[in-house]
């Protein structure tokens, strides 16, 4: 793994909600989902119902974008991610497990899991210096 990516996923690591855009149509939809991420997929995994608004997009355009930030007003620590993938239904065993490990307590709900398969990076850093941006595009191994 490369130390540009190994930033990123230590970074995804240390949080655990997205905020994910979505569209089809005319129709646009912005929300919020808790996340796993596996590192060897470069995927997240989450859970939604089939009849929100991001889902029904999803299900017509499965193009995504989304972002992870970190909440300060301290300028030498903003921290922030963008990124784009396919959002799929989650088939992978390794996937479900990750998630219900990572959110136990969704055990019980059952939830329909969804992966994200990550295709670009856009991180910014300022812990590197001023405005340093990581861009990866996949491959990234």
């Amino acid at each position: 793994m490369s130390s540009d990516l190994e930033k990123i996923v230590n970074f995804i690591s240390k949080h655990h909600v997205m905020s994910l855009a979505t569209s089809a149509d005319s129709e646009l939809s912005v929300c919020n989902l808790f996340y796993a991420f596996d590192g060897k997929e470069i995927s997240f995994v989450v859970a939604s119902s089939d009849d929100t608004t991001h889902i029904q997009n999803i299900l017509k355009n499965p193009n995504i974008a989304g972002s992870i930030v970190l909440e300060t007003k301290t300028i030498g620590k903003i921290q922030g991610l963008q990124f784009k993938g396919k959002f799929l239904e989650a088939n992978d065993e390794s996937l479900k497990k990750l998630y219900l490990k990572t959110f136990p307590y969704a055990i019980a709900m059952s939830p329909k899991l969804w992966q994200i398969k990550i295709d670009y990076f856009k991180m910014t850093d300022n812990n590197l210096g001023f405005g340093k941006k990581i861009i990866l595009q996949a491959p990234f191994l």
